[in-house]
């Protein structure tokens, strides 16, 4: 990422993964390991600590992450006509060509949670993407999440998809 010659860099990354068939599954991770924030086991710190306690220690978020994460910008702002909504964390994967949406969450991963993640998805997808751009992905970081939850939370998103 420190890189000047960004070109040659991307070149060597595509050579090296030539022949793969790689799918996000591949690259991003489910669950992350976040020890090495060293926070205490705490119910009560608010998400803006974990999201500075990430930004301080960036590289070990990246290494976390998996392959090809650069970091993009940190409470993004989105608009709507009436309204804004910042997300935040944003990477873009050179491997994947997409940009990943980070939403941290303390607590238990809820329907509202992936609601809104979807709506900052398309709404990045609008505004945001390039057009030679893959379709952004969605994380939701959270303490606990309940499968049955993001089963049927994203459903309709998927089914969607299907018709596009």
């Amino acid at each position: 990422m420190s890189s000047r010659d960004k070109q040659g860099v991307a070149l060597e990354a595509k050579e090296k993964t030539k022949g793969l068939l790689l799918t996000s599954k591949d690259i991003i991770k489910d669950p992350y390991v976040l020890e090495f924030l060293d926070l205490k086991q705490n119910n009560s710190f608010y998400e803006s600590e974990l999201e500075s306690a990430l930004i301080e220690k960036i590289q070990a978020f990246l290494l976390e992450l998996g392959r090809g994460f650069a970091f993009v910008a940190r409470q993004k702002r989105i608009k709507t006509e009436h309204s804004d909504f910042y997300i935040d964390l944003v990477f873009y994967n050179y491997i994947l060509k997409c940009f990943v949406l980070i939403d941290l969450k303390r607590g238990k991963l809820t329907h509202q949670d992936v609601g809104q993640m979807d709506m900052y998805v398309l709404m990045f997808d609008d505004l945001e993407k390039s057009s030679d751009d893959n379709p952004t992905i969605g994380i939701i970081l959270c303490t606990e999440k309940d499968n049955t939850v993001v089963k049927y939370s994203v459903y309709l998103h998927k089914k969607n998809s299907k018709q596009r």
